[in-house]
C-alpha cells in the first residue's frame, strides 16, 4: 500500500522512531503534532499538521484524507481519534500492558477505555499493547536504571527483584506497528507486544549492568513502603525524580505475557534482551 501514514504524536519517542523507519523506506509520513518545533527538531521530512487531541475540529482537519493512521499518543485519546478519522481509514493505536496492573490508575484506566472504544467502534484496526519499551532515543527505563547503578553502592529492590518483566526494544515496537499497517483487519483487535521471554527484574538489572560495563549490582532486598515514601518525597524536591511511586509498586507484580498473537498476526519475532541492550548502549555512546 502506498498511501501516506498519518502519525499522531510523531515527535514523541515511538512516533519519531516509526517516522524515521517509514521515511527511510520511502514511505510518506504526515506528522500530526501539537508543537511543530518539536517535529522540526527531529530533522525528519514531512510538513506537520497541527492538532490538539482535545480539539475535535482541529483533529478532524488534521486527519482529512487519511487512509492509514497510527497513534503513538496515550490510548485515552482513542475515542477522539475514532470520531475524527475518516470512515475508511485503518487505525493502529498504541496502548499499554498497564491495563493488566493489579493497581488500577489513571494511566491503566485510560488504556482500558481507549481499547473499549476501538473494539466497540466497528472500525478496522488494532490496538498494540507494548510492555516496558527500551532502546528509544531519550528513553529512561534502561538508562535511568544504569545511572542508579553507577551512583549507588547497592540496588534496593522490593522483593529482591524476583517479579517478572518482559521489556520490548523500540525496534520491535516499530516493526510491529509497520506489520499492523500492512495487515487487513476486518474487525478491530487488541494484541500484546513484548520481548521474547520474561525474566526476574533482578536479572534485568544484571543484564543492563553487563551491557554498559558495570560490575554486577549488589542487590538489597527492601520493603516497598519506605521506597514508595522516599519516591513521593523526591517528587517535591526535583522535577525528574529517579523513581516514581507507581513504578516501585509495579515491581511487586509479574509483567509477563504470551506473545503468540504478536508472532502469528504480525509475524514479528522480538530480539533478545542481550541484543536489544547492545543496540541501546551503542546508540547512547554515539550520542
Amino acid at each position: 500500500m502506498t498511501d501516506p501514514v498519518f502519525v499522531i504524536g510523531a515527535s514523541g519517542r515511538s512516533g519519531t522512531a516509526l517516522s524515521r523507519s517509514l521515511l527511510g523506506d520511502g514511505i510518506e509520513v504526515v506528522p500530526v503534532v501539537r508543537n511543530a518545533a518539536r517535529w522540526h527538531a527531529t530533522d525528519l521530512r514531512g510538513t506537520p499538521r497541527l492538532a490538539d487531541l482535545r480539539q475535535p475540529d482541529a483533529l478532524r482537519a488534521a486527519l482529512a484524507g487519511a487512509r492509514r493512521i497510527v497513534s503513538c499518543a496515550h490510548a485515552r485519546h482513542a475515542a477522539a481519534i475514532l470520531a475524527a478519522a475518516p470512515e475508511d481509514a485503518t487505525l493502529v493505536l498504541l496502548g499499554s500492558t498497564r491495563k493488566f496492573t493489579r493497581w488500577p490508575d489513571a494511566h491503566g484506566n485510560g488504556v482500558l477505555a481507549g481499547e473499549a472504544a476501538l473494539l466497540g467502534s466497528g472500525r478496522r484496526g488494532v490496538m498494540l499493547h507494548p510492555t516496558m519499551i527500551y532502546g528509544a532515543q531519550g528513553e529512561d527505563n534502561v538508562q535511568r536504571l544504569a545511572g542508579l547503578m553507577r551512583r549507588l553502592p547497592f540496588l534496593p529492590l522490593p522483593g529482591g527483584g524476583r517479579f517478572l518483566v518482559q521489556p520490548i526494544h523500540q525496534s520491535d515496537v516499530t516493526r510491529s506497528i509497520r506489520a499492523a499497517l500492512e495487515r487487513e483487519w476486518p474487525v478491530a483487535e487488541s494484541v500484546v507486544i513484548a520481548g521474547p521471554r520474561p525474566l526476574p527484574y533482578v536479572d534485568f538489572a544484571r543484564a543492563i549492568a553487563e551491557a554498559c560495563g558495570l560490575p554486577p549490582p549488589r542487590i538489597l532486598p527492601f520493603p516497598a513502603p519506605p521506597l514508595i515514601l522516599l519516591a513521593r518525597l523526591t517528587q517535591h524536591v526535583t522535577t525528574r525524580p529517579p523513581v516514581r511511586p507507581d513504578e516501585i509498586r509495579r515491581l511487586l507484580e509479574d509483567k509477563a505475557f504470551p506473545i503468540d498473537a504478536m508472532r502469528e498476526k504480525l509475524a514479528v519475532e522480538p530480539i533478545s534482551l542481550a541484543e536489544g541492550l547492545a543496540l541501546t548502549f551503542a546508540v547512547s555512546q554515539d550520542d
